[in-house]
């Protein structure tokens, strides 16, 4: 899991108990709030340092994460093996590289810094099937057009059923009023044109899914996924030139499918109040030393696959205007001159701005100069000019 447990969403499923059976209206309040243990743990058979994520539920009005630190970490298997996690920046993280097995059991064990041990379900690996192909395809939706990105897969065996999705998404960025000199403010009253550096023009975003992303092939005679992971607007500037993906395919067993099911459906609800109340989220993790302390979380045991794919705007999309950039890159002209004119001096607020790197120089004539937002000549203002190790041309 990658963060799919929102604090305050666990603050809703907790809260969620208190109108089971209630038909007035509730007026939520903060001392309503009961502490639980939040935990997000997949273990997969990618032979790698496994990641275990442990935080508490906050209060509705409270912001951030709250970690629960100095606990102890122990996946174990039914053959004697034990895998110890160490914390390691709001994360515990193996000590050894280790990938789940066939056939093995594995289960999760956990003893806070303050002695209450939680344990999860024996779960086995679920069975291997591997991504075959990402697809992207030019589409019209209810959305509005644009690409929408595919997955394919196929399990002969008819086993695999439930999937489970993440991606992160990278994208080239050429800011488009770059140009070969820059305008800086040189003192008080003075500004000077130089060489502008040739690598903020050309940058790189990335972005990682945030969503609950599942299907299922239950309904199907063959256990084959063609399934819509990912819908981009023909409008987002983030398709414009360059653009990747990495899909990871998470085969789930049942009770893990449902977990994933029902946490979405709770945290994209506008109110704990509609008429759809599926009470507290039971996992597969509990309290064996305190049956009172509450816990939200499923320990997943699940095979991975993962496939990239790249495309360009131009191959979809050929002769067609780019979509509009990050920011809109609107002239705005600047005399630079100080005291009262018609039109009016701008020179102190030039200056102002271009200290505070607001805008960027696009050009001049005599005592003018045309400006726009410095997203628009400077990409690394927002992304990074550090090309990915995995990009390709």
């Amino acid at each position: 899991m990658k963060t799919l447990l929102k604090n305050k969403i666990a603050v809703l499923l907790l809260m969620s108990t208190i109108f089971i059976s209630c038909t007035e209206t509730y007026n939520l309040k903060t001392d309503s709030y009961e502490e639980a243990l939040v935990v997000e743990a997949t273990i997969t058979n990618e032979l790698k340092k496994q990641e275990i994520k442990l935080t508490k539920t906050a209060r509705l009005e409270e912001e951030g994460i709250q970690v629960e630190t100095g606990a102890n970490v122990v996946v174990t298997d039914n053959k004697g093996n034990s895998y110890h996690f160490t914390e390691n920046s709001e994360k515990y993280i193996s000590d050894l590289e280790f990938k789940a097995e066939p056939n093995t059991e594995y289960s999760l064990e956990i003893t806070t810094k303050g002695g209450k041990k939680y344990q999860s379900t024996s779960e086995v690996l679920t069975t291997e099937n591997q991504i075959e192909n990402l697809v992207p395809k030019v589409v019209s939706t209810q959305e509005g057009e644009g690409v929408q990105i595919s997955v394919e897969s196929y399990d002969p065996t008819n086993t695999s059923k439930y999937y489970r999705y993440e991606y992160e998404e990278t994208y080239k960025i050429i800011a488009p009023k770059w140009g070969d000199q820059k305008l800086i403010a040189t003192g008080p009253q003075e500004i000077a044109l130089i060489p502008s550096p040739l690598d903020i023009q050309i940058c790189y975003g990335s972005k990682k899914s945030v969503d609950i992303i599942q299907t299922s092939t239950t309904n199907l005679q063959e256990d084959r996924v063609n399934f819509p992971v990912r819908f981009i607007s023909d409008q987002n500037y983030i398709i414009s030139h360059r653009y990747s993906i990495l899909v990871r395919q998470y085969v789930q067993n049942l009770e893990a499918y449902t977990f994933y099911k029902t946490l979405k459906e709770i945290s994209s609800s506008s109110s704990v109040l509609s008429p759809k109340q599926p009470g507290f989220l039971n996992g597969n993790i509990k309290c064996v030393t305190d049956t009172e302390s509450k816990v939200i979380g499923f320990f997943d045991v699940s095979s991975v696959s993962s496939k990239r794919m790249f495309f360009n705007y131009a191959d979809l999309y050929p002769g067609r205007p780019l979509p509009p950039y990050y920011v809109p890159c609107i002239d705005a002209e600047y005399r630079f001159c100080f005291g009262f004119g018609d039109p009016p001096c701008l020179g102190r607020q030039l200056i102002t701005e271009l200290n505070s790197y607001r805008l960027w120089y696009s050009y001049n004539t005599n005592d003018y100069y045309t400006m726009v937002p410095i997203e628009c000549g400077d990409c690394t203002t927002f992304s990074s000019n550090v090309i990915p190790s995995f990009w390709t041309e």
